[in-house]
């Protein structure tokens, strides 16, 4: 769409690729690509390991959680796309090929699922189906960070209950509580 791209020219004006590709488990616990816009600057990689080095608690939470609420590798422009969830757009690829759905449990990264299989009971029963561009959990304030194990719980309860209640209806429901409630979240950076 036209609105995709004007986000992937913004994107592309300093520098390095538009798209991101992240691994993450699916169905199954098939492994696949998911896309997003970059929000961070192009040498974030690089970055990440000096912010490591010089903060012992930096790296205590990108231990727990794999993620930085005050990242500043993110850009100015990319800390908008996320809290709009802009950039998940390029998710759609995703579901045209089929590796994912718009709505299901939301994919998570590869040592996530290494982390929690262990820690929460049932966590493997999420890849029963696609995971989604949102999700039950994600409706219902489970979104973004899982700094504590009982976040992690709660959000594998909402995504079971889904898998366990699934309907035409509720996918709807969800849908239309993510344009209301999703999109723009405190949870989302």
């Amino acid at each position: 769409s036209p609105f995709m791209v004007a986000i992937t020219l913004w994107i592309r004006k300093d520098g390095g690729p538009a798209l991101f590709a992240h691994k993450r488990v699916g169905k199954q616990g098939r492994m696949f690509s998911c896309y997003k816009f970059r929000t961070m600057v192009v040498d974030a990689e690089a970055q990440l390991e000096q912010l490591l080095q010089s903060s012992p608690a930096l790296r205590t939470q990108w231990v727990q959680d794999h993620k930085l609420k005050t990242d500043p590798r993110i850009s100015t422009f990319g800390h908008l796309l996320r809290r709009t969830s802009l950039d998940e757009l390029p998710q759609f690829w995703n579901v045209l090929t089929g590796e994912m759905s718009i709505v299901g449990p939301r994919p998570h990264a590869v040592a996530h699922n290494d982390q929690y299989k262990v820690l929460v009971d049932d966590y493997m029963l999420r890849h029963r189906v696609k995971p989604g561009i949102t999700g039950w959990a994600q409706v219902n304030g489970y979104r973004g960070e899982t700094d504590t194990l009982d976040k992690m719980q709660k959000r594998v309860e909402y995504d079971l209950y889904y898998i366990e209640h699934w309907s035409l209806w509720l996918d709807l429901k969800i849908i239309f509580l993510t344009v209301f409630k999703g999109f723009v979240n405190k949870n989302a950076y």
